[in-house]
């Protein structure tokens, strides 16, 4: 980005949902698209879990929304831990409903005797878990677990329709993380085409000196800037280093 750029601005009408991450929503022309699902993708340790933990926990203290966050790889205890690192007590949020964590683990013996993952079933939980609740922000973290499971390419395709559509149907604010690909933003190579909106998270490590950069690949409906943006990863969450956010990421 460069110098005295100015912050994008989304197209009239179109409603944002804030994610309260330090420089973010100002470079997203204030925030993520409201009731709509949004792709976070990146490497191992590019911070795609930080990211959508921020994301569910400033809602609860910003905004007065309520959050289910489902994770397809760690464990609500594990969770609990990481999310302790930035100063988030999820274990007093979920001991006062304000969020619901939940943890899908799929055995690969059971896919393999049953031959593919039924997502009916994760709809009917999930649906559950956000009504339970009144959830207005929820997180689906490591989807390419259940996906990944599919035999062939046109069934992928096709259940990530269902699963974002049905996501959209619930008239949430969604953020779903997936593994980068190698020639592609995500291993599945399809989920960026069926989200509203795109984010790009990368750990680049270049003469043993490691810099994280953000991008906006996609944002239906809103103005965004293209290029990558520097962001840490400090005490307090995310900072994304865009030109109106401060040095100190003070909160």
């Amino acid at each position: 980005m460069s110098n005295g750029t100015q912050a994008p601005v989304s197209l009239p009408g179109l409603p944002k949902c804030p994610t309260g991450i330090d420089g973010f929503d100002e470079l997203a022309g204030g925030g993520l698209p409201l009731r709509r699902p949004t792709l976070v993708c990146g490497g191992p340790g590019s911070g795609k879990t930080a990211f959508a933990l921020e994301f569910i926990v400033r809602g609860v203290h910003r905004y007065g929304e309520s959050g289910v966050f489902v994770s397809f790889d760690e464990s609500p205890d594990e969770l609990q831990e990481n999310a302790r690192s930035f100063g988030f007590d999820l274990a007093a949020l979920a001991a006062e409903r304000k969020i619901l964590l939940d943890h899908v683990h799929i055995e690969r013996s059971e896919i393999e005797e049953s031959g593919e993952y039924n997502l009916d079933g994760l709809f009917i939980s999930l649906g559950y878990t956000i009504d339970s609740i009144g959830a207005k922000r929820v997180v689906l973290d490591g989807v390419d677990a259940i996906i990944s499971s599919y035999s062939n390419d046109l069934i992928i395709r096709t259940q990530l329709r269902r699963l974002f559509r049905w996501v959209k149907s619930k008239g949430v604010t969604a953020v779903i993380t997936a593994e980068a690909g190698i020639d592609t933003l995500t291993r599945l190579g399809f989920v960026e085409y069926v989200a509203d909106c795109v984010i790009s998270l990368d750990n680049r490590v270049n003469r043993e000196s490691a810099t994280r950069l953000l991008r906006i690949v996609k944002y239906r409906g809103s103005a965004h800037e293209s290029g990558e943006v520097p962001f840490l990863i400090r005490e307090k969450g995310l900072s994304v280093l865009s030109p109106n956010t401060s040095e100190s990421g003070e909160r």
